[in-house]
């Protein structure tokens, strides 16, 4: 039986100008490993999203790359230079921490200006730098403030600009907008990947929310348990994921518990469907279908790929409702269907309501079983 466990591979590559090389990178707090042998390239000027639950490793990650966290073993390069044991000062970023960490007793602009001041700028050279920042934030008349006296998303944008300050090759951002609420969190992503692509700055978010990492970054790094599990656009992460975890994790994933038949055709209790490849997997292997909930159709008649179902419940989620179906017999199966509302407004379906299901063959994903047997 074929082995489908993730295997070490060479680093995935980012664009041409590479940024950012990291080799081997591990991270151990005592018996604790953090990360584990993690291997990246990040393009110059690309905005990459490290994407995880908490405990994942991203944020160890970015503290290493950042040289806060010293790795274990492995090495980072920075513009083709070895930083891997140098110190913060000498690895040229700027960074914007979830906590927005502005000194309390300094004006907005001092926040601002705070390292060029330790650089020993000219004042004029500052307060002319301060003053630009502070325009392109959106914050030009809030210089003489005290961060308490702005709300969380303008002490957010202050502390961005602050990290912009001395013009960092490389910009790094810890969770930055978690602590906002909603809307100002939809805003301000807006603006920083607008503010992002003006200024062509690399750069590095670290974020739980795959609604923010699909709509802000140019490629994704999903990690786990210390690993990387996929890099790739925000397309690929999401319509070809390369493992049960990426598809659970990012976005929704109904899982059907399968065996294969053939190449092509994969059978579900006394149902067969067809997909479009099951690769390295051999006849009879236990499998789970993937199939993400807006793939499946509600349709009339039977077919290829279509399931006798019943709609057992209905979730009205704005734009769109989620239906909960499920099949007959001794081995019934449960997958959810998101139906556009104007659908449910032109077919009505109710609870109870008996319907054909469609499982597109191109849009199921075969992956190893989940149920360990």
């Amino acid at each position: 039986m074929p082995n489908h466990a993730v295997m070490p591979s060479a680093a995935p590559r980012a664009p041409a100008g590479s940024f950012l090389s990291i080799r081997g990178l591990s991270k151990s707090f005592g018996p604790f490993q953090a990360l584990k042998s993690i291997d990246l390239e990040i393009g110059e000027g690309e905005f990459v999203c490290f994407l995880g639950s908490s405990g994942c490793g991203k944020t160890t990650l970015l503290r290493a790359i950042a040289g806060l966290d010293r790795q274990t073993s492995g090495t980072i390069m920075l513009r083709g230079l070895d930083v891997s044991n140098a110190p913060p000062s000498a690895r040229d970023f700027g960074i914007v921490f979830q906590s927005y960490a502005l000194f309390p007793n300094l004006t907005v602009a001092a926040n601002v200006g705070y390292g060029l001041v330790n650089q020993r700028k000219p004042r004029v050279a500052i307060d002319a730098r301060v003053k630009e920042l502070l325009a392109l934030v959106g914050l030009p008349d809030q210089a003489m403030k005290y961060p308490a006296q702005l709300s969380g998303g303008q002490q957010q944008r202050v502390a961005l600009a602050r990290a912009l300050a001395t013009s960092p090759g490389l910009l790094l951002l810890d969770e930055p907008l978690s602590a906002l609420d909603a809307r100002v969190r939809l805003r301000l992503r807006e603006e920083i990947r607008a503010l992002q692509r003006r200024l062509g700055v690399t750069t590095i978010m670290v974020t739980h929310d795959q609604e923010e990492a699909l709509s802000m970054a140019e490629r994704i790094v999903v990690m786990n348990h210390g690993v990387i599990e996929q890099v790739g656009t925000p397309e690929e992460v999401y319509a070809r994921p390369k493992t049960a975890f990426v598809a659970d994790f990012v976005g929704r994933m109904t899982f059907l518990p399968g065996v294969i038949e053939s190449e092509t055709l994969v059978r579900l209790g006394d149902q067969r469907l067809r997909v479009a490849e099951t690769p390295g997997f051999a006849t009879g292997e236990l499998v789970a279908l993937g199939l993400r909930p807006e793939a499946v159709r509600l349709v009339d008649g039977a077919g290829e790929n279509r399931l006798a179902m019943r709609i057992t419940a209905l979730e009205y989620l704005g734009s769109f409702v989620r239906a909960t179906l499920s099949s007959d017999g001794a081995a019934p199966l449960t997958l959810l269907a998101d139906l556009p509302f104007n659908v449910m407004q032109d077919r009505a379906y109710i609870p109870g309501q008996a319907v054909m299901a469609e499982l597109p063959a191109g849009a199921l994903r075969v992956f190893p079983s989940r149920t360990g047997a």
